[in-house]
């Protein structure tokens, strides 16, 4: 009990930053309310420089809530409509991340980067922007401060190809189906995903919308393996380093709950059960990872993070442009285009 009275504070200024920047992201979906949410956070904590009765409570949203996001997550996770569906994209899916990967490790030591804002930038861009950073920073051992840069890296290429990509697949001459995947596969979040494919039906009177949808619900089962792979490498690395870290203490295993949770949606699903059932639990996922980025903004110097951005930028531009060049030539090779 006493727990949990000193993380209730920290945990309701979180809820309150969050419900504010959930409204703000119905508004402007383009931005999305994890962006919103984490502006308003390090705005807040310029004002309010003595947090010492709510800390307890935002590190707990920041790092347990992100978690219960992620697991919650799976719930929206059909996976055999998903494989099913999305079994066309795979080989344009499968290039676009190891681009990105490729890209972001070439960079990280070109420019002497650190290395976890250089894996978050490269997962987030190549898997689903915030869910994959929400999902890797965990396991990686990210701070706030890492998070919050990473995932501002990923809104301004997400809002960039929201409103380019249409008109550049217009100009390219792409299909109704390779702008589907064009726009699943080389934009980083699903709700930017969303606004590129709403643009184009628009501007086609198309229907693109759901086909970008499952095959950006394909790109994010990339998750698991990447995850898992991660914790296995930093707990290789750190065990060399030194005693005291095993795979045990670093192992994701919020991601094994992930999993568990699209197996149910996909067993239950599969008998019959209405598609919509487990709809709650996605928009309740949603929130989660806006009232984490509330936290983060609140742990964050914005100060520091405008200083300290200039690599994560430059980072982020060549992945972006790295995945939708690969994602093109990719489908232009498998006559989809």
């Amino acid at each position: 009990m006493e727990t949990i009275k000193k993380k209730a504070p920290g945990v309701a200024v979180c809820l309150v930053i969050a419900l504010a920047a959930w409204w703000l992201g119905q508004l402007l979906p383009v931005v999305g309310g994890p962006v919103f949410a984490i502006l308003l956070g390090m705005v807040l904590t310029q004002l309010w420089r003595d947090k010492a009765a709510v800390q307890e409570g935002v590190n707990y949203t920041s790092k347990k809530i992100l978690q219960y996001a992620v697991i919650l997550l799976g719930f929206g996770m059909n996976l055999s409509t998903v494989l099913a569906t999305g079994r066309q994209s795979l080989p344009v899916i499968l290039s676009t991340i190891t681009a990105s990967l490729v890209i972001a490790y070439v960079m990280f030591r070109l420019m002497k980067m650190p290395s976890r804002i250089s894996t978050l930038v490269g997962v987030g861009s190549c898997i689903c922007g915030g869910s994959a950073i929400a999902a890797t920073a965990p396991v990686i051992g990210a701070d706030d401060e890492e998070i919050a840069q990473s995932i501002s890296v990923i809104f301004l290429f997400n809002v960039i190809a929201a409103l380019i990509f249409p008109t550049l697949g217009g100009v390219l001459g792409l299909s109704n189906e390779g702008f589907a995947i064009f726009a699943g596969t080389a934009v980083n979040d699903t709700s930017s995903v969303t606004a590129a494919a709403t643009a184009w039906d628009g501007i086609h009177g198309s229907s693109t919308l759901d086909g970008a949808t499952v095959v950006k619900l394909t790109r994010t089962l990339a998750i698991i393996p990447i995850t898992l792979v991660l914790a296995l490498y930093r707990a290789r690395r750190e065990r060399s380093a030194g005693p005291g870290v095993s795979l045990k203490k670093v192992f994701p295993f919020f991601i094994l709950f992930f999993v568990l949770a699209s197996l149910i949606t996909t067993v239950a699903t599969g008998l019959g059960a209405p598609a919509d059932v487990f709809a709650p639990l996605k928009q309740l996922s949603k929130f989660f990872i806006v009232m984490a980025m509330a936290a983060i903004g609140l742990n964050t110097d914005i100060v520091k993070l405008v200083r300290t951005g200039g690599k994560p930028i430059v980072m982020g531009f060549f992945c972006w442009v790295g995945i939708a060049v690969v994602s093109l030539a990719v489908q232009h090779l498998l006559g989809i285009w």
